[in-house]
C-alpha cells in the first residue's frame, strides 16, 4: 500500500507537469508558427542596453523569438557619418538574414529608421519582411530639440544649414538627414545621405534602390504628436514642411505621388501601415507597453 510519502510525491510531481504544460504548449507554438528572427537598430546617443524592455515584451508575446539589439556605433559613436553607419549595421545584420529562411523583421528606431532603410535600399538580397520605422525622422529632421542644443549649441534651427550644408557638416549623421525647408535646393544638392535614399536629386542607383526597398512585405510608421525630439514629428510618417512651415502630409509630398523609392506602389499593395500614438516622449517608444501592442505586435509574426 502507498504511504502518505509517496501520495505528496505524486502529487508534486502532478503539480510540476500542470507548471510545465503551458511552458512546454508556448514552445510547441513558437516552434510550429516559426517565429521570424527579430533584428533592432538603435537611434542617436543609444546602445543596446537601453532596448531591454523592448526585448522583453517580444519574448512574452513570441516565445522562443531570437532577438538581436545591434550593438555598434553606440553613444557618441552614433554621431558617425550615416553610410558609414549603415555598412557597419548591414555587415553585423546580413548573417543573421542568411541563417534565416522565412525572413527576419527590423524594429528601427529614431535614426536607426534611415539606417535601416539604407541597408534596405542598398541590399539586393534582404528578406526583411516587416519593416518598423519606430518614431524615426524619415522625412528628414528640423527643430531646435534638447538633442541639437546639446550638439551645437551656439545655433539654432534657423542658421544650422551653414554647418550641416558643408563638407565638414555632412561627416556629423544629423547633418545627413538635416533638411531645413528654407534652404531647399541647398539641402538636395548636399545632403549625402537622405536627399540620395529619397532620390530628390538624380542618383543612378534609384531604380536598383527602389526594387531593393520593396523587396520588404510591411511598412509600419510609428510616431506620435507628443515626441518632441523629431520635428515635425509627421516626419515619422513622412509628412515634413513646406516654406512656410505648414507639414503636408505623406500623400501630398512629391516623393509620394512620384513614387520615387515606392511608398505609393507599398500603399497601392496595401502594405503600408501608419501607428500613431499621442502622449508619448521621444525616449520612451522603445520601451512603452502599450506603443509595443497597439503598433508592433501583430506584424512580428
Amino acid at each position: 500500500m502507498a504511504g502518505p510519502s509517496f501520495a505528496r510525491t505524486r502529487r508534486r510531481v502532478s503539480e510540476a507537469a500542470g507548471l510545465m504544460w503551458p511552458l512546454l504548449g508556448a514552445c510547441l507554438w513558437a516552434a510550429v508558427v516559426g517565429y521570424k528572427p527579430v533584428i533592432i537598430v538603435h537611434g542617436l546617443f543609444d546602445s543596446s542596453d537601453d532596448f531591454k524592455n523592448l526585448q522583453r515584451f517580444i519574448n512574452e508575446s513570441h516565445p522562443g523569438t531570437n532577438v538581436t539589439v545591434i550593438d555598434l556605433f553606440d553613444r557618441g559613436a552614433s554621431l558617425e557619418p550615416m553610410w558609414k553607419q549603415v555598412e557597419g549595421f548591414k555587415a553585423a545584420i546580413y548573417p543573421i538574414m542568411q541563417n534565416a529562411a522565412d525572413g527576419v523583421h527590423f524594429i528601427c528606431y529614431s535614426q536607426g529608421g534611415l539606417v535601416c532603410r539604407g541597408i534596405l535600399s542598398i541590399l539586393p538580397d534582404h528578406n526583411v519582411h516587416s519593416f518598423i520605422s519606430l518614431s524615426a525622422p524619415q522625412a528628414g529632421q528640423y527643430g531646435d530639440t534638447d538633442y541639437l542644443k546639446y550638439l551645437f549649441p551656439q545655433l539654432v534651427k534657423s542658421n544650422l544649414f551653414h554647418l550641416c550644408y558643408t563638407a565638414i557638416g555632412q561627416r556629423v549623421s544629423i547633418c545627413n538627414y538635416w533638411n531645413d525647408p528654407h534652404h531647399r535646393d541647398m539641402y538636395v544638392n548636399t545632403s549625402d545621405y537622405l536627399a540620395l535614399i529619397n532620390s530628390e536629386r538624380p542618383n543612378p542607383n534609384s531604380t536598383e534602390w527602389k526594387e531593393n526597398f520593396l523587396k520588404i512585405q510591411k511598412l509600419v510608421l510609428i510616431g506620435g504628436p507628443d515626441d518632441g525630439v523629431i520635428t515635425p514629428w509627421q516626419s515619422s510618417q513622412f509628412g515634413f514642411y513646406d516654406d512656410n512651415e505648414t507639414v503636408i502630409e505623406i500623400q501630398h509630398q512629391d516623393l509620394y505621388l512620384r513614387d520615387v523609392f515606392g511608398l505609393k506602389t507599398l500603399a497601392a499593395r496595401g502594405d503600408l501601415f501608419f501607428c500613431t500614438v499621442p502622449g508619448v516622449v521621444h525616449v520612451w517608444w522603445h520601451s512603452n507597453e502599450t506603443v509595443f501592442h497597439t503598433c508592433i505586435e501583430k506584424w512580428l509574426v
